[in-house]
C-alpha cells in the first residue's frame, strides 16, 4: 500500500524528511527522479542507476511508450518493470506534457486530445480515461492524472479555462482510476495535478481543487516552462501552503540544483527533470562547487579526476581531459560517463539535503550552497 511518513522537519523551512512506501519499495524523500522517457534513463544501464547513481525511482512516459514499443508489448511482458528490469518504483507521466508540446499537430477539447505521432504522422487520441487505461497497463507504481499544461507567457482566460477542464478531467480519471484495478497484482497511486499558470487566484483555486479530491499525493504542474523563477517559486510557495501537509508533493520538471533546493524548502518533495541527463550528453556537469563545461580548452590537459569528491565511481577514475577528449570526439562513453556523473550528483543534492533536514540545519546549508552551485568554472 502507497504511505507517506514525515520522518522530519526543517525548523527554519517548510523542508522535510520523509518515506514514501510503494509496491516496488521505499523512497527516501526529498528524492530527485532520473528520467526515463521511452523506458529507458538514455545511456545508462539498470545496475548503474541502482548501484552507481543510486536512483530509487525512475519516470517513464506514457506518451512515448504507447507509441513505441506500443501497450500490447507492455502488456504482453507484464510490464515496464519486466520489460526494462527496473525492480524499484517507477512514475508514469500521463502524456500531458508531450501532448502540449506537440503543438499545431495537436487539438484539444472536453472529451481529449487528438494528436500526430510525431514519429509517423498517425492520428491518435488520448482522453482521460484512456490515458488512465494505458497506465494501468503499464504498470508504473505512481500514474499521473490526464491534465493540460499551459505554456508560458498564458493569457489569464486560457489559463482559467484550461485549469477547469483539468479538473473536470481529474474526475474522470479518479472515476476510472476508483473503477479499474492494477493487471499485474500490485496496487498503482493516481496523482492528481495542480495547474492555473502564474496567476495566484488560479493557483489558489486549482490546490484547492486538487485536495478536494482526496488522493494519497499532489502533483504541481505547467511550472518551470519558461516563467521566471521567482514565478515558479512564488507558485510553489503559494500551492503548498494550501496542498496537505501529511501527503507528498510532486513538483514536475525542476530543475536545476538550485531550484531543487530552493522548492526543498519551501515542501516539496519530489522532483524530475531531463536537465541533467540532457546537459550532460553536450558536455555541461554539475559538481558541488559550480559548472563545468566540458567543451571548454581549459581541460584539454587537466588531468585531475572529473571530480575527486563524487559518489560516482567513474567521476572519480576518468580525468577532466580524458572526458572532455570523449565529448569533443562525439565518443558514446563520454556521454555515458558525463550522465552518470550529472544522476549521481542530483541524487547526491538530494540526499545531502535530507541529511541537513535530520539533523536541523537545512536553511544554513542551503543558504551556503546556492551561491556554489550556481558558479561557473
Amino acid at each position: 500500500m502507497f504511505s507517506f511518513d514525515i520522518q522530519h522537519k526543517d525548523p527554519q523551512s517548510s523542508a522535510r524528511a520523509g518515506l514514501i512506501q510503494t509496491a516496488h519499495g521505499a523512497i527516501q524523500t526529498p528524492i530527485f527522479m532520473p528520467v526515463g522517457t521511452a523506458g529507458t534513463v538514455k545511456a545508462v544501464h539498470q545496475h548503474e542507476l541502482e548501484q552507481e547513481i543510486k536512483a530509487q525511482i525512475i519516470l517513464g512516459n506514457t506518451y512515448h511508450l504507447y507509441l513505441r514499443p506500443g501497450i500490447d508489448i507492455l502488456q504482453q511482458v507484464g510490464g515496464l518493470h519486466k520489460f526494462n528490469g527496473w525492480n524499484h518504483p517507477i512514475l508514469t507521466d500521463s502524456g500531458g506534457y508531450q501532448v502540449y508540446s506537440l503543438g499545431n499537430t495537436r487539438k484539444i477539447k472536453e472529451d481529449g486530445v487528438t494528436f500526430r505521432s510525431h514519429i509517423d504522422g498517425s492520428p491518435h487520441f488520448f482522453s482521460p480515461e484512456r490515458a488512465i487505461d494505458i497506465q494501468r497497463i503499464i504498470g508504473a507504481d505512481i500514474i499521473m492524472a490526464f491534465d493540460e499544461c499551459t505554456p508560458y507567457p498564458c493569457e489569464y482566460g486560457y489559463a482559467k479555462k484550461s485549469m477547469e477542464m483539468t479538473h473536470r478531467w481529474l474526475a474522470r480519471c479518479c472515476a476510472r482510476f476508483d473503477s479499474t484495478e492494477g493487471l499485474y497484482g500490485y496496487e498503482q497511486t493516481l496523482f492528481p495535478i495542480v495547474q492555473g499558470s502564474t496567476y495566484p487566484d488560479l493557483r489558489i483555486q486549482s490546490a484547492e481543487a486538487i485536495a478536494s479530491f482526496n488522493r494519497p499525493a499532489n502533483a504541481i504542474g505547467g511550472l518551470s516552462v519558461g516563467e521566471p523563477a521567482e514565478d515558479m517559486y512564488a507558485m510553489t510557495e503559494l500551492v503548498c501552503g494550501i496542498l496537505p501537509a501529511d501527503k507528498p508533493r510532486y513538483l514536475m520538471g525542476v530543475g536545476t540544483p538550485v531550484n531543487i533546493l530552493e522548492s526543498i524548502a519551501l515542501g516539496i518533495d519530489m522532483f524530475d527533470c531531463v536537465l541533467p541527463s540532457r546537459n550532460a550528453r553536450h558536455g555541461l556537469l554539475y559538481t558541488a562547487d559550480g559548472i563545468l563545461n566540458m567543451r571548454n580548452a581549459k581541460w584539454k590537459d587537466d588531468f585531475s579526476p572529473i571530480d575527486a569528491n563524487s559518489p560516482c565511481h567513474s567521476s572519480r577514475f576518468y580525468s577532466k581531459a580524458y572526458l572532455r577528449h570523449l565529448i569533443h570526439s562525439n565518443e558514446i562513453l563520454g556521454m555515458q560517463i558525463a550522465t552518470l556523473h550529472n544522476l549521481s550528483f542530483f541524487l547526491w543534492l538530494v540526499g545531502e539535503a535530507r541529511a541537513h533536514i535530520q539533523a536541523g540545519d537545512f536553511r544554513e546549508w542551503k543558504e551556503g550552497m546556492v551561491p556554489r552551485l550556481e558558479a561557473r568554472l
